[in-house]
């Protein structure tokens, strides 16, 4: 065999794709799963944005649209960005891509070089730090007590190597929301050492008791740092129509065009043209959804309550709850990944490793299932873990 990529090589097989191949074996042979492993809204796309998907198919939207994205796409985006997250861009500021992930590869490859480090946030969504190796930069983690990001431990891993810091709010897996007066002093710790912000805020609608703020809103100087990340998969349950978008500094957005012309093309011309008519939407359908997420999570964190030795973090977003398991270590359930695999076999139901998002001692539990369906795995959960 001829030797891969160095890059690629670094590259870990998924816990997550190991853990989900499970669950098809199981299916196959006619167990019945429970899947919390999930992470897409358990709705349907809304029936008036794929109207507009099929119309835009009779309407011939089927060529490549521009690089960037088509105008009235980016309108839409610049829109949205105004109403719902207090700021102001221009068509030259906004990239549209194949996905939040897509998003998030071209804009560190764009500003990424060899030997940079990148400030993550621990525990992390599983990509960031595979994306980043990718550029030949080194992710450095930041610990973060109760979820929430000290400014002294960013302090104490910064060097004049570090370019780049990825907030993630509301978190994936954690479900913790960055508060204003935090992010106040993210935004004065980045000044201060010109350091760029990657913000993906793609949970922003997926929220409860707190509020989304966009680091980028707190001023010029910081939005100037600011590349803004989202799409429309999580809030209209489009995962499949692969669109997400970034918003940033004018002299990035357009070099990390260039890079999408000669990679992807462009994001689905088909796809692109459902998002216009899901953007411009203040998303009313959502609020019922909203609740009812919010009623699955306190029925969970009820469950949890009354196992002992299991501790967690309310989250205030997203639909993930990240519980400490450790205490039901031992010789054989040593990890959070061998713990999967043992509620796996014992009680067919299915949660992710922590060890993919940074933290070998926690699950993620999503509750982006059906309440029947939270109601049934969180009883084998329960009878499982008193046993």
């Amino acid at each position: 065999m001829i030797k891969l990529s160095e890059k690629i090589s670094q590259i870990p097989a998924s816990d997550t794709l190991k853990i989900n191949s499970r669950v098809k074996l199981l299916r196959s042979q006619g167990e019945h799963i429970i899947d919390f492993g999930v992470g897409e809204p358990d709705f349907d796309t809304p029936n008036y944005i794929k109207r507009a998907g099929i119309k835009a198919i009779k309407e011939g939207y089927t060529k490549y649209s521009p690089a960037a994205g088509y105008p009235d796409l980016i309108n839409a985006i610049i829109y949205k960005l105004k109403r719902d997250n207090n700021l102001d861009y221009s068509q030259n500021n906004v990239l549209v891509s194949c996905g939040a992930k897509h998003t998030l590869t071209n804009v560190m490859q764009t500003i990424l070089n060899k030997d940079d480090e990148v400030l993550i946030p621990s525990p992390y969504w599983l990509s960031y730090p595979e994306q980043v190796k990718l550029t030949g930069a080194k992710p450095v983690f930041v610990n973060c007590e109760k979820d929430q990001i000290e400014i002294e431990e960013l302090n104490n891993k910064l060097t004049d190597k570090t370019k780049l810091l990825i907030l993630n709010t509301p978190n994936n897996p954690t479900g913790a929301v960055i508060e204003k007066e935090k992010l106040k002093q993210i935004s004065e710790f980045c000044i201060k050492n010109n350091i760029l912000v990657i913000s993906d805020e793609v949970y922003e609608k997926f929220i409860y008791e707190k509020e989304h703020i966009s680091i980028a809103s707190l001023g010029e100087e910081i939005k100037n740092l600011t590349i803004t990340v989202n799409s429309i998969s999580k809030t209209y349950s489009m995962t499949g129509w692969r669109i997400g978008y970034c918003a940033g500094p004018e002299y990035i957005i357009k070099a990390a065009t260039n890079l999408q012309s000669h990679t992807t093309s462009a994001p689905s011309s088909v796809s692109q043209k459902a998002a216009v008519v899901a953007l411009s939407d203040p998303e009313k359908f959502l609020k019922n959804k909203i609740r009812g997420y919010k009623k699955k999570r306190n029925y969970i964190l009820k469950i949890l309550n009354k196992i002992a030795n299991i501790k967690y973090i309310k989250p205030d977003g997203a639909f993930y709850i990240f519980p400490d398991i450790s205490s039901f270590f031992n010789r054989e359930v040593d990890s959070s990944v061998t713990f999967a695999e043992k509620l796996l076999e014992k009680t067919k139901v299915a949660v992710i490793p922590g060890r993919s998002f940074g933290n070998n001692k926690n699950i993620r539990i999503s509750y982006s299932s059906p309440m029947k369906d939270i109601e049934e795995g969180m009883r084998r959960i329960e009878e499982y873990l008193k046993l």
